[in-house]
């Protein structure tokens, strides 16, 4: 399958020239020319699937054409052996916990299939070495250096923001070492995602080293995040009956760089079952704003308790857009909007923590929020649990009033010593260190 830009002023590109670029030469973003749906029979006996069987239905359509289909199937197999439970949490609201992985956050599984993708590639043509670029506000990062880890061909670097990601998040991909290396950035995950932009339009770079992107902006990160919509369903058809009550759940993302929920629209085109969606950002509502007026003015992101949604400038928005051939209409008429404070945030981790003795993260809980305001009678809705509550440890804490216990996988990071080089904002410092390297 041949695959576009956003842009539509450059050559059409394979699947390996999109995940080997990242980035289309227009400065737009990859988009597969045709999203296949899927036959209603899938969708019948869906609850019958594993996770795994689910998944390779689903990434057959994306990628079949072009991997191998025992290479695709190992690919799939190899990413998703965790599992990613639907979790009662009121009698209409249940939490998808994308937490069960290495990094014990969602992008876990599309960081995984990107590094083994990619891998692919790389001994298919016999590439000299790809170095990877990923910024991060938090998750991406340490799912990206960890999905990557020891792979033959592959230098990651991982962007982040100087003092605004937490101590577990900044371990996890700062403690890893081989071929993985931490660059501390003097600014916003905004700079951050600036300094990779510029690198890959950079000809003096780019004719030096061969970059591509791991952020949600490469095609081979963000489509495998459709997978656990579509086993979702499947686990909410097992627990509500064959049809739920006649009406398709409601689904809620924690939305901050827009990759996640735009992979659950490429789901809905394919014929997945869903009410509606519902995007809740924290107080960077550059999309809740559009939403609103038809207005996209993206502007500097602010710090929040859910750091990871910390955004101001969602680069998914243009497949949104796209999606949706450019119709705020069309966009409203299947997404709706929710902002929420700090305070507002901490209050819902503390009362559903109270009333149901379910301990949210600061980014399902915006998630949360948004359905127990927003689901309408006869509805039940699914919100996406991003990250596991000890990934923001001291914020829980504090909110809920007690101890929160850390996973052995976090603990072994912690254990880690921090290794990172310190990088101004100014792109001329990073194409310097990168040209250096």
């Amino acid at each position: 399958m041949n695959y576009y830009s956003t842009n539509r002023q450059a050559p059409e590109a394979s699947l390996e020239e999109a995940v080997v670029k990242g980035l289309a030469s227009d400065k737009g973003l990859f988009m597969p020319r045709t999203i296949r749906p899927l036959p209603q029979s899938f969708f019948d006996t869906i609850e019958s699937l594993s996770f795994q069987e689910i998944a390779y239905r689903v990434a057959d359509a994306f990628f079949g054409e072009d991997v191998p289909a025992d290479t695709l199937k190992q690919i799939v197999y190899d990413t998703l052996s965790f599992d990613v439970p639907l979790v009662k949490v009121t009698d209409s609201i249940y939490s998808l916990e994308l937490f069960h992985g290495p990094t014990l956050a969602f992008k876990d599984v599309g960081g995984r299939f990107m590094a083994r993708l990619l891998g692919y590639f790389i001994r298919k043509e016999g590439k000299r070495q790809v170095n990877v670029l990923v910024a991060t506000s938090g998750d991406t990062g340490s799912a990206v250096a960890n999905g990557f880890l020891g792979v033959e061909g592959i230098h990651v670097y991982v962007l982040y923001p100087k003092g605004k990601v937490s101590e577990i998040q900044e371990k996890q991909f700062t403690t890893l070492g081989q071929n993985i290396t931490a660059l501390e950035v003097d600014g916003t995950f905004d700079d951050c995602q600036a300094l990779v932009k510029a690198a890959f339009m950079d000809k003096e770079l780019n004719d030096h080293m061969q970059l591509t992107s791991a952020n949600s902006i490469n095609v081979a990160r963000f489509l495998p995040q459709a997978f656990y919509y579509f086993y979702a369903y499947a686990q909410w058809k097992r627990m509500c009956g064959a049809d739920g009550g006649g009406v398709a759940p409601v689904v809620c993302v924690p939305s901050g760089n827009f990759g996640n929920i735009t992979a659950g629209l490429f789901g809905k085109r394919m014929g997945l079952p869903v009410g509606r969606f519902i995007a809740a950002n924290n107080r960077n509502d550059i999309f809740y704003q559009y939403l609103q007026t038809g207005q996209y003015a993206p502007r500097a992101s602010v710090a929040t308790i859910a750091n990871a949604m910390d955004v101001g400038a969602p680069s998914n928005f243009a497949r949104v857009l796209d999606l949706y051939g450019e119709s705020h209409q069309a966009i409203c008429a299947d997404i709706s909007g929710a902002t929420y404070s700090n305070e507002q945030i901490a209050d819902t981790m503390r009362q559903v923590w109270q009333q149901h003795r379910y301990l949210l993260d600061p980014h399902g809980a915006c998630g949360c929020r948004a359905l127990m305001e927003g689901l309408h009678p006869g509805e039940t809705g699914i919100f996406l649990e991003t990250a596991h509550p000890a990934k923001f440890k001291d914020t829980v804490e504090q909110i809920i009033g007690q101890p929160v216990a850390i996973p052995e996988k976090l603990q072994a990071f912690l254990r880690g010593e921090k290794q990172s080089v310190p990088m101004t904002r100014d792109f001329a410092d990073f194409k310097s260190y990168l040209l250096h390297e």
